[in-house]
C-alpha cells in the first residue's frame, strides 16, 4: 500500500492511556505498510544490552574505535531474538527493506560487521525485534485512540535523546501529551 493511505514513513505515537506495556509512551517508526498488515521498529526503548554483546554473540570481532558502547534498542515484541538496524543512508546491504530513498531498515550480518569496523551507514539504530499488525489491526487501533500517526521525521530518529522522542513526535502533529484526555469520543 503505498500512496495517501500508507502509513510507511510514518510514527506511531502511543496515547497516555495505552497501558500495554509493550507499547505504553512508545513512538514506532512504520517501515512498511500494506492491505496484509504493518511492520515498525520502536524507536524510544532501550534494553541492557550494548553493541559489544551482538558482535561477541555473532563473533564479530570489533574495531577499537567502533560502536561497540552504543546501546541496542528494543524493537518490538516479535521476534526479539532478531537484530534490525534502522539506517541512513540505505547503502547496498544483503538485506534492506527502504523505508524512503534516504533510510532503511537492514537484517543482514553485513551490515553488522560493517559498523564493527567502522564502514558501516552514517547513521544507525541497532534494535532487536520488531512491532507487526496483521492486516487491518492497526487502523482498527487508530480509530480506537490508541495511537497518533503523521509523519516520521529522520532528526527524531536519528539525532534526538530517546527520552524527548515520545512528545516531539507528537509536538509534529501539533499535539501537547500533556493536555490529552484519556477518555475516548467519538463524532
Amino acid at each position: 500500500m503505498k500512496g495517501p493511505d500508507s502509513l510507511t514513513n510514518h510514527f506511531l505515537i502511543a496515547m497516555p492511556s495505552l497501558a500495554d506495556a509493550n507499547f505504553a509512551r512508545s513512538v514506532t517508526l512504520i517501515c512498511e505498510h500494506s492491505g496484509e498488515g504493518s511492520m515498525g521498529i520502536v524507536i524510544n526503548r532501550l534494553t541492557d544490552l550494548h553493541l559489544s554483546d551482538i558482535f561477541d554473540q555473532l563473533g564479530i570481532a570489533p574495531d577499537k574505535a567502533s560502536y561497540a558502547d552504543d546501546v541496542v534498542y528494543l524493537g518490538g515484541p516479535v521476534q526479539n531474538n532478531r537484530g534490525f538496524v534502522l539506517h541512513e543512508p540505505l547503502g547496498d546491504w544483503e538485506s534492506t527493506l527502504p523505508v524512503t530513498d534516504r533510510f532503511g531498515v537492514s537484517t543482514s550480518r553485513d551490515i553488522l560487521e560493517a559498523i564493527a569496523e567502522n564502514r558501516g551507514p552514517e547513521k544507525f539504530i541497532v534494535a532487536l525485534g520488531y512491532a507487526g499488525w496483521g492486516a487491518g489491526q492497526l487502523e482498527r487501533e487508530i480509530t480506537e485512540n490508541s495511537w497518533l500517526s503523521g509523519p516520521a521525521s529522520r532528526e527524531i530518529i536519528f539525532d534526538l535523546p530517546v527520552e524527548q522522542r515520545w512528545k516531539a513526535a507528537a509536538q509534529l502533529v501539533g499535539v501537547d501529551l500533556a493536555t490529552l484526555s484519556s477518555e475516548a469520543g467519538h463524532a
